[in-house]
């Protein structure tokens, strides 16, 4: 037994000794440092949005111990992920792991690097799911859930499996009291976005709307029994230009029936940005269809 531990225990600390190369600390916020991730060798490096509350004066610790500036490339606010760029030190671009080899009840590590050490915890993945959209519209291309404690720091580094391949990067602002791992496929997508184009582009309506049963021969008619209702206009946004008023109830938009939040959301992509598009609403007992053209999110 004891064989079997310090073996397990070898394994572990190799692990994290492994990705500790391609981990940084990322000095980006008045108190507490956090960590990040190296993407490329050429100074491009990951981290989570939260954790960098300034656009300048941004600091990051190598894992040699020597420091250099940052800059920021871009935000996604709403995967909760970073980009940076930095030019110092010889960078050892991230070893990420095969999404298909992780499983439920694998061992892994949270790693961070808040301070100039290393720091590491232990725990399991408890859960897998499909793809899911945050509360503020982005999309997440797998759920993965572990019952790893997140030290204060630790957000912005990676999740790191038994052989030191990085399985995602750790966020603590996506949901409350729960650890969630971006996994590399949805950092992929939202890094090479805002290396291209320094943001990534949200479709926005301006307004606040809650689910809302329709009435029964209304549910019947389109087949549909929930709407948004519609509880408040911003001034001279999409939805107020549109005509757009208080009470009305969204059905439809571009053709896609919305009946909750994360439906309207997900149908505010960028590609829709600028276009006019037709929304379906229900006013004073009829349906009617209006054109309304889907402005750009401020980030």
């Amino acid at each position: 037994m004891a064989e079997v531990l310090s073996s397990l225990s070898d394994a572990l600390a190799g692990a994290v000794e492994t990705a500790g190369k391609s981990v940084v600390r990322v000095e980006g916020r008045r108190r507490q440092s956090a960590s990040g991730i190296i993407w490329s060798a050429d100074g491009l490096v990951v981290t989570a949005n939260h954790v960098v509350t300034r656009d300048e004066d941004i600091r990051i610790g190598l894992p040699s111990g020597e420091t250099s500036d940052a800059t920021v490339v871009g935000r996604d606010p709403t995967t909760d992920i970073a980009l940076l760029r930095t030019a110092g030190g010889k960078l050892t671009a991230a070893n990420w792991a095969k999404a298909a080899n992780v499983r439920v009840g694998h061992l892994v590590l949270a790693v961070g690097r808040p301070e100039t050490t290393m720091q590491a915890t232990l725990g399991v993945i408890s859960a897998l799911g499909d793809a899911w959209r945050t509360a503020g519209g982005g999309m997440v291309d797998q759920y993965i859930q572990t019952d790893v404690v997140m030290y204060p720091g630790f957000s912005g580094g990676p999740l790191v499996d038994v052989s030191g391949g990085i399985v995602g990067l750790n966020s603590s602002a996506l949901a409350q009291g729960v650890s969630l791992t971006l996994p590399a496929a949805t950092i992929g997508s939202v890094v090479e976005t805002l290396a291209t184009h320094g943001r990534i582009r949200r479709g926005y309506l301006g307004i606040g709307a809650q689910p809302v049963r329709l009435p029964e021969t209304l549910a019947e008619q389109l087949g549909q029994e929930i709407g948004l209702l519609i509880v408040s206009v911003e001034a001279e946004t999409p939805a107020a230009s549109a005509g757009l008023v208080l009470g009305d109830t969204l059905l439809a938009l571009d053709g896609q029936k919305v009946g909750h939040i994360e439906e309207l959301m997900a149908l505010l992509t960028g590609d829709r940005v600028g276009k006019q598009v037709a929304a379906k609403i229900l006013r004073g007992g009829e349906v009617r269809e209006m054109k309304v053209t889907i402005g750009e999110r401020n980030s």
